[in-house]
């Protein structure tokens, strides 16, 4: 086993202590520690092919080619001839790059090639041309958001990939330039697993790839620590071209990869089948989950005649309209700030959001009527215990016969209307319940809340949270362990 890597990750060490954060974050991209790197490729299928042709997207160093061309040279992937093609756009990595490929050649049966181009503009030109298909790709693209109007995003047009970041795209335009049976494995942020922006790329995946291995990290911050990245990341492993089947879910706390666990799920559980949009879910355990199995769980929203939508104000749309404090002329305006737990802390004092907004003509169509309503804040905060974080808006708390929401806010209603006290009461017990932040965190690796989240869940019937509202207002102080007991009981 030729086994350079050790050099490689040293020089990785070195070059990320001499570029700035704001250096990595203009180009989004981030290292990888050779512990990941060897990971990544143990990953693939073994093979006897003649040939191999491996893609190396966003490079870097070389980490990823580096500990693939060694499992080449120990045996654990047999082949012949090897070609790599890397792509790296930055010059000094690049330079380093070439420095760690030439190292295996003349000791292998390779041919290489360093490549400077914007590797979504080559990628849409081979595609269009029909050209270079892979059998292996290998992967850490950059992760950095992509404009609507951005000249990435037409490039991607032309090939029928409509996405929003750097990441997406990269392993998007992969899968196209894949043969049949060829194998991607990718390490990306966990943010497509759910979300309507990234809808289109799931779609990529489902259709042309057969999802084969997923492997999460527990502690977010270590897969790349010494980028300080904090982007719960995850690596995934697809083949081109053929039937899905169960799937590989493994985890471990960090890159050391020592307390690696296991586990084998039907696809069933990883996307649903009555899911329109797509999700995918990465479970944890062989357990399942208490809004799996209980037939008392099985409500939509539709069912039970409530709708979620995001706040309707943008504060900085409306900003001539905003006041610090009410007057006579104003309405309440809620932002998260204002919740905390059950209570309402409105108007609040010292705080830098407004808590007013002046009622008139250009203001009225963005407000609700008072009323009973459920809001979730769309941003958790990490060192929150739940993703999701529920209150009930109380409208005695409010002399007012008309409210404002914050687009930070996620708001549960009927028809833009408040709904009933104990309707209100119970669905923001089940979703303050550990069953539903377990689930949730199934298909959301990220601190956001989106509206199209929780209009996915399942719910009990109107019926049981209306009876879940009526218990809640008799337990004074709602504890977690009561909550928790209490939707245990719907089993």
């Amino acid at each position: 086993m030729l086994n350079l890597l050790e050099n490689v990750d040293a020089v990785r060490k070195e070059i990320g202590r001499n570029i700035s954060q704001k250096r990595k974050s203009e180009m989004g991209q981030f290292m990888m520690p050779s512990t990941v790197a060897r990971f990544m490729v143990s990953l693939f299928s073994s093979s006897n092919l003649h040939a191999v042709r491996l893609l190396d997207a966003g490079a870097g160093i070389g980490s990823l080619s580096g500990a693939f061309l060694d499992s080449i040279a120990a045996g654990d992937l047999a082949s012949q001839h090897v070609e790599v093609v890397a792509y790296e756009i930055d010059d000094k990595l690049r330079n380093h790059l070439s420095r760690t490929l030439e190292e295996y050649q003349g000791k292998l049966n390779l041919d290489v090639s360093v490549l400077s181009g914007d590797f979504i503009e080559e990628a849409v030109n081979l595609i269009l041309k029909r050209e270079k298909r892979f059998t292996h790709a290998i992967l850490n693209p950059p992760y950095k958001k992509i404009n609507s109007t951005s000249r990435h995003r037409l490039l991607l047009r032309q090939v029928g990939i409509e996405t929003v970041n750097l990441y997406s795209a990269f392993v998007a335009l992969t899968i196209e330039l894949m043969q049949q049976g060829g194998h991607i494995v990718a390490i990306i942020p966990r943010s497509f697993c759910n979300g309507p922006y990234y809808r289109p790329f799931r779609e990529i995946i489902l259709s042309n790839t057969a999802i084969k291995h997923m492997h999460l990290f527990g502690a977010r911050d270590r897969a790349f620590k010494d980028d300080g990245v904090l982007q719960e990341n995850i690596i995934i492993v697809l083949e081109r071209g053929v039937p899905q089947g169960s799937v590989v879910v493994s985890t471990s706390t960090d890159d050391s990869l020592t307390d690696t666990e296991i586990n084998i799920h039907p696809f069933d559980r990883i996307v649903l089948p009555d899911d329109p949009e797509h999700f995918i879910h990465v479970p944890t355990s062989s357990e399942q989950n208490q809004l799996e199995i209980s037939l008392l769980i099985r409500a939509s929203l539709i069912d039970i005649g409530l709708e979620v939508s995001t706040g309707p104000v943008v504060d900085f749309r409306l900003k001539p309209h905003l006041r610090q404090m009410p007057g006579h002329d104003t309405v309440p305006l809620l932002y998260p700030t204002h919740f905390s737990g059950q209570s309402i802390d409105w108007p609040k004092q010292g705080t830098k959001k407004p808590n007013a907004l002046f009622r008139n003509a250009e203001t009225e169509k963005w407000l609700y009527p008072i009323g009973y309503y459920v809001v979730v804040r769309r941003f958790s905060s990490k060192e929150e215990k739940r993703r999701i974080v529920a209150s009930v808006v109380y409208p005695a708390t409010f002399n007012s016969d008309m409210l404002g929401f914050e687009n930070h806010l996620n708001v549960f209603h009927y028809c833009k209307q408040g709904i009933s006290q104990y309707l209100a009461r119970g669905l923001s017990v089940f979703l303050n319940s550990t069953a539903v932040d377990k689930y949730f965190r199934r298909f959301s690796g990220h601190t956001q809340v989106n509206a199209t989240d929780l209009r996915l869940l399942k719910y009990p019937t109107r019926d049981i949270l209306t009876l879940l509202g009526i218990w809640a207002k008799t337990q004074g102080e709602l504890t977690q362990q009561k909550i928790d007991h209490k939707i245990e009981s719907l089993a």
